[in-house]
């Protein structure tokens, strides 16, 4: 069937009549060989056939109330075969039934053509959808020259007839006659591929299955329907004309092919029509809506409501289908309303020596957004603060600006301040806007006085004395002094602090005196320095109070003897040369009432001075070591005299507990022998050796327990296989070039250098840390106003140098020198390379290398004329 439909097609065109000039859709032709250069003949001289396939009138059609059919004969410009088929022409909406055609396949040959076998051809039947019948309604005929007697059936299989949806179309299986049996719909299903067959009544087949191909002709039965039924846009305010503003969209079921489904859209209303009514305007085909006249002021209209009509049949609105969508247009703000300050001067009063105090709210007007940076207030004292007592934070919600004391006010010093403040927006203003006279206000403040604590002048006050002093003693008077010179008040003090109670204050004058002694080496004395704390208050109404710190600096004196360090030592019962202790002194005295000490034995009892003997060192040791060659082992307690150097000095006798024992080869006490000279008893030993057993049994558990717990850890399988696991892995995916900054190449490095004249000769100016310095250069660069009238390569090369030394220019305006490979090449310089052409080179090749080589196109193209 296929080979025959391809040896012989049909073709039925549904046109429309035009006043002169009838066209039809064009019809594809292609031969056995996929040729597409094909010659089309019309046998009727009204009408011709473009290469394309496409049928058109030569002429005016006077009258199409009939059917129009002719022949067309279709011929490959290579290929010997002559195709011929029949063009039937009918206006829309009449169909007529199609016959069954027959239609011969000539061949050529040496002889001539000659008739080839005959084969049955329908052409392919158009159908008007949401026809009203009557139904069921003939189409075509279908009939075999085998049908010489009623033995003949015929029967049409495919979707729509025996398969789903089937019993659309049925055919008389005695005449041939084909009938569709319902109204169809081109948007459920737009075409149908039936296929023909001729059997006798043994159900032998007496044609070949035939294709029939049925098309469902559009009809106008579907209105546009837009994708949503609130498109939402928006543009800024005072916005010239054509600027966009949004897109709406509607689509048609009907074929798009044709006018039923070509969707015009038109604006049918705007509300409000302020300042026009026609603010905006629309694209017909794309639906994009802009605006059309300027005067958008979103404060005073701030959102359109515009109705927009989509029709399709072009827009056609009395025979086109029509629906409509709403579009709400948002006029977005801009910064063209400064603020105003709603008064030209504000007052305020604030307690002197108070902070962060409200002192006065500014309120101000904008007519801008609400809580945008077009709306958000910034508020500036320009002048009558030049010490920085206020500062004005603005209010987010309201926008006032909140004019607080950050540094105290001092009524003594300034009664009143009289303060400039500027307001401007967080945003800049729009471009031609001024700011308005009312953003600038005057702010008076009056300071209030209030009863202030009294101040001590000197606030720590430190004294020296020695430390010793008998209680009664006067040290100093602190005092303090009223701030409020305008009221007359009475100043009483108080002890507030005093850790070692050894000072007393009087109640009237603020005179210190002592109540015990100062002792330096106290604990409530760091530094030789002793704090105490006094409290000052008036009779003011409020009571006001204030603190003093008084720092006693005692100076030292010889009040404490020194004690000898260490308390205890061991030494080995046989003499030996190591056999030595190193004793020294410890004073709580400062210097000079320190060391150099002196260490002595005491003469009774004899035996101390008979077994032990001391030699000084130095001014702070000393060493206590055996007369005798040998002690027995035990513990014994030497009485040493350590005296000081004060005037007078102070002597102390002190014990130190010496442990004799026996020792080893190196003059170590032996455990034995340590244990002996401490005089521990066999349980005491016992117990000691217990307690080590017990502390090794449970150091060697908790080995045996870490390595049980290894071993399990090995043993237990992992979860995924090591070589999937990823953790630990670093997982490489890709490595890409550089950017664009990587692109910069050096065309001069493609040849060879034969001097460095021309970058020595470079113009002076900055020279860019990426490039390789050669000479020192001055500050400013020398741009050249012409490049060098060489070739392409200099003149490259002249405006990187230029970019080189210009500050101005930007980083990737510059020559990148990524590495420095010496000089000269052993491959010599490409300039070397001549044209194997004789001549003058023709470049008008670069203009078919596209858009990247025009700029070399036009330097080098052009012929003669350039």
């Amino acid at each position: 069937i296929y080979e025959k439909v391809l040896s012989s097609f049909s073709v039925s065109l549904i046109l429309y009549l035009l006043s002169i000039f009838l066209s039809a859709p064009a019809v594809k032709f292609e031969d056995c060989q996929r040729s597409r250069e094909v010659g089309f003949v019309s046998s009727d001289p009204k009408f011709s056939v473009r290469p394309d396939g496409t049928v058109y009138a030569e002429q005016e059609v006077a009258n199409l109330s009939e059917p129009v059919q002719f022949m067309l004969t279709a011929r490959g410009l290579h290929d010997p075969h002559i195709w011929e088929t029949t063009v039937k022409l009918a206006l829309a909406g009449h169909l007529h039934p199609l016959p069954l055609t027959k239609i011969d396949r000539l061949r050529s040959s040496a002889n001539g053509l000659r008739r080839q076998k005959r084969d049955w051809v329908i052409p392919p039947i158009n159908v008007p959808e949401n026809s009203r019948g009557p139904f069921p309604h003939m189409l075509v005929r279908i009939r075999s020259d085998q049908d010489k007697n009623d033995g003949i059936r015929y029967s049409i299989t495919g979707a729509g007839a025996d398969q789903p949806p089937s019993g659309i179309y049925n055919i008389d299986p005695i005449s041939g006659n084909m009938f569709v049996t319902q109204p169809l719909d081109r948007e459920e299903k737009a075409s149908f591929h039936l296929r023909a067959h001729a059997v006798d009544m043994n159900g032998n087949q007496v044609e070949n299955p035939v294709d029939l191909y049925i098309y469902v002709i559009d009809m106008n039965d579907n209105r546009p329907e837009f994708q949503n039924q609130v498109y939402n846009g928006s543009v800024a305010e005072g916005s010239k004309p054509g600027s966009s503003v949004m897109q709406v969209t509607a689509t048609d079921s009907d074929d798009s092919t044709t006018a039923n489904g070509m969707v015009r859209y038109r604006i049918l209303s705007q509300i409000p029509e302020t300042p026009i009514s026609n603010m905006f305007t629309i694209n017909s085909e794309t639906g994009d809506i802009v605006t059309v006249a300027a005067g958008l002021d979103r404060e005073k209209v701030s959102q359109y409501t515009v109705i927009v009509q989509a029709t399709d049949m072009e827009g056609n609105n009395n025979f086109g289908l029509s629906n409509t969508a709403t579009a709400l247009i948002c006029i977005t703000d801009i910064n063209d309303n400064p603020p105003e300050l709603t008064v030209r001067t504000f007052s305020g009063e604030v307690p002197e020596n108070k902070v962060n105090v409200v002192v006065t709210n500014l309120t101000v007007v904008d007519k801008d957004q609400p809580h945008s940076p077009n709306w958000n207030a910034v508020y500036r004292i320009v002048s009558g603060d030049p010490s920085g007592h206020f500062t004005i934070r603005t209010n987010p919600i309201t926008n006032e600006g909140m004019l607080t004391v950050v540094k105290p006010v001092d009524f003594e010093m300034n009664r009143a301040f009289m303060l400039t403040v500027v307001v401007s927006n967080q945003a800049h203003l729009a471009s031609g806007i001024q700011s308005s006279l009312q953003s600038t206000a005057g702010v008076t403040i009056s300071v209030q006085d209030v009863n202030e604590p009294p101040v001590f002048p000197v606030n720590p006050k430190m004294i020296r004395f020695e430390e010793g002093v008998p209680a009664g003693t006067t040290l100093t008077v602190f005092s303090a002094q009223d701030p409020d010179h305008f009221i007359q008040q009475t100043v009483r003090y108080s002890k507030l602090s005093d850790p070692a109670n050894w000072l007393k204050i009087n109640r009237t004058n603020g005179q210190i005196t002592t109540m015990a002694l100062l002792d330096r080496e106290s604990m409530y004395v760091k530094n030789n320095m002793y704090e105490a704390t006094f409290l000052a208050f008036d009779n003011g109404s409020p009571q006001a109070s204030g603190t003093g710190t008084l720092q006693i600096y005692l100076i030292d004196v010889n009040d404490n003897a020194p004690v000898l360090i260490p308390r205890e030592a061991q030494i080995c019962e046989h003499s030996r040369p190591n056999s030595k202790i190193n004793i020294t002194a410890s004073d709580t005295d400062a210097d000079p009432n320190v060391g150099p000490f002196v260490f002595e034995l005491p003469t009774f009892p004899a035996s101390i001075r008979r077994n032990w003997t001391i030699s000084r060192l130095n001014g702070d040791y000393a060493q206590l070591r055996l007369r005798i060659s040998y002690l027995e082992a035990g513990v014994y307690e030497i009485p040493v005299i350590v005296s000081d150097s004060g005037n007078p000095p102070l002597s102390n006798r002190s014990t130190i507990r010496i442990k004799v024992c026996p020792c080893d080869n190196n003059g170590d006490c032996s455990a034995t022998g340590a244990v002996a000279a401490a005089g521990l008893g066999t349980g005491a030993i016992i117990a000691i050796l217990i307690c080590i057993i017990i502390l090794l049994s449970i150091v060697l558990l908790f080995v045996v327990w870490m390595k049980r717990r290894e071993k399990e850890r090995q043993a237990k399988p992992l979860l995924i296989d090591p070589e999937d696991d990823v953790r630990d892995n670093i997982l490489k995916y890709d490595e890409e070039g550089g950017g664009e900054e990587d692109q910069d190449y050096d065309l001069s490095q493609l040849q060879q250098p034969e001097s460095l004249d021309h970058i020595i000769t470079k113009p002076t100016g900055v020279r860019r840390v990426d490039e390789r310095p050669v000479v020192a250069e001055s500050q400013y660069p020398v741009r050249s106003n012409l490049p060098h009238p060489g070739d392409i390569g200099d003149f490259i090369n002249d405006g990187l140098r230029a970019a080189d030394n210009d500050p101005t220019a930007p980083p990737y305006d510059s020559l990148l020198v990524f590495d420095y490979e010496g000089s000269g090449s052993t491959a010599g310089s490409v300039s070397s390379l001549n044209s194997s052409s004789s001549g003058q080179q023709d470049y008008d090749y670069l203009n078919d290398w596209g858009p990247r080589f025009k700029k070399l196109a036009d330097l080098y193209g052009g012929g003669d004329d350039d």
